[in-house]
C-alpha cells in the first residue's frame, strides 16, 4: 500500500500490488513511437500536390483527416486549414490510415501500404518526392482517390527531451528496449537513433505489435509495454499506458504514467524493487524475532535461569 502510494505521488498509477511486484522482474520493454518516444505533436513540413490536381482537393483532404483522431491526421488538418465538407462512410483502417466518401467519390489518406492494398498508382513525380521525404526520416502520408494519388505530405515529430535519458537508464538496468511503429523504416530509424534505441520494428499494425509481444514471451522474456495500442498492452505481462493515450489502453493497463514522461518507467521499476526488498526485510526480522521470542515467552529459559517473558511482548 505504501509503495502504490509512493508511485501515485510521482505520477505513476499502479492498479494493484501484483503489478507493483511484477515490475522488478522485467527484462525487456516495448515502446510505441508516436506520443510515447516522441512528443506526439507532429507537424507537416512539406506537402506536394499532383500537377493536375483540382482546386477543391485540399478541402476534401482536410475534411477526411478532420474525422480522424490520429496525431498525424491532426497535423494535416492544422497545415491545410481548409473548409470542412460533408463526409460519409468514414472508416479508420488500422495501421494504414482512413477512407471516406466525399462528393460521391471515395478518398484515402494514409501510408503506402494503404495505396498498395487498394491498387492505387502513384505518378513518378510524387513517388520521387515521397522517397526523398522518407529518406530524410519523415513520415509520409498519401492522399488519393480510387484511381490516382493526388498528394504526399511529410510529417515530422521530435522525440521527448526525457526519452534518451529514460532509454539509457533502462538499458543500464539490463532491460532491452524495443520501439514498434506503423511508420516507414527510415522515419523509425531516425527516431530510434535519436532516442538511443537499438531495436525497432517499422511498418507494423497494432496486431503485429501484439504478435511481437507474444513472440518474445515464447522466447522466455517477460514483457512490459508502454504501447498505446490496447491489443499489445493487454497481451503484455506487465502493461503500461501513457496518460495521454487511448482510454482503452489505460483501462487494460496495470500501470498508467500520468505525465507521459518515460523516465517514470525506470522509476517504477526501482520502486518495485525497493518495495519488495522492504517487504522481505520486514519478514526476515519478524521471523527472527518470533523464532527467539515465542519459545522464551513459553518459558524455555525458566528451568535454566528463572527468566520469563510476558507473551504480550
Amino acid at each position: 500500500m505504501v509503495g502504490i502510494g509512493k508511485g501515485a505521488e510521482h505520477g505513476i498509477l499502479i492498479k494493484d500490488a501484483e503489478s507493483l511486484e511484477a515490475a522488478r522482474q522485467i527484462d525487456s520493454i516495448l515502446l510505441d513511437k508516436t506520443g510515447t518516444v516522441t512528443e506526439g505533436h507532429p507537424t507537416v513540413t512539406e506537402m506536394t500536390w499532383a500537377e493536375d490536381s483540382p482546386a477543391g482537393l485540399p478541402d476534401i483532404f482536410f475534411s477526411l483527416e478532420k474525422q480522424s483522431e490520429h496525431p498525424l491526421a491532426e497535423a494535416v488538418v492544422g497545415h491545410i486549414q481548409g473548409r470542412e465538407l460533408p463526409v460519409q462512410a468514414f472508416e479508420s483502417l488500422t495501421g494504414m490510415g482512413a477512407k471516406a466518401v466525399c462528393q460521391g467519390q471515395t478518398y484515402y489518406a494514409g501510408n503506402l501500404k494503404l495505396l498498395e492494398r487498394n491498387g492505387i498508382p502513384t505518378d513518378e513525380r510524387l513517388t520521387r518526392t515521397a522517397e526523398r521525404m522518407s529518406a530524410a526520416g519523415q513520415t509520409v502520408i498519401y492522399f488519393a482517390d480510387t484511381k490516382k494519388t493526388w498528394a504526399v505530405a511529410a510529417i515530422s515529430d521530435r522525440i521527448k527531451k526525457t526519452s534518451r535519458q529514460a532509454v539509457a537508464e533502462l538499458q543500464a538496468m539490463g532491460i532491452e528496449v524495443y520501439m514498434l511503429t506503423g511508420d516507414q523504416a527510415p522515419a523509425a530509424a531516425r527516431i530510434a537513433d535519436d532516442a538511443g534505441i537499438r531495436h525497432y520494428r517499422a511498418g507494423g499494425s497494432p496486431q503485429d505489435k501484439a504478435d511481437f509481444v507474444a513472440a518474445l514471451q515464447r522466447e522466455g522474456h517477460r514483457q512490459r509495454t508502454a504501447l498505446s495500442d490496447s491489443a499489445a498492452v493487454a497481451r503484455a505481462d506487465l502493461s503500461i499506458a501513457m496518460g495521454r493515450g487511448s482510454d482503452i489502453a489505460m483501462d487494460v493497463a496495470q500501470m498508467t504514467l500520468i505525465s507521459s514522461d518515460l523516465t517514470r518507467i525506470p522509476e517504477a521499476i526501482r520502486l518495485s524493487a525497493r518495495t519488495v526488498c522492504t517487504i522481505r526485510q520486514n519478514l526476515f526480522w519478524a521471523f527472527i524475532y518470533n523464532i527467539i521470542g515465542v519459545p522464551v515467552a513459553a518459558g524455555a529459559l525458566y528451568p535454566l535461569c528463572g527468566f520469563l517473558l510476558n507473551p504480550m511482548i
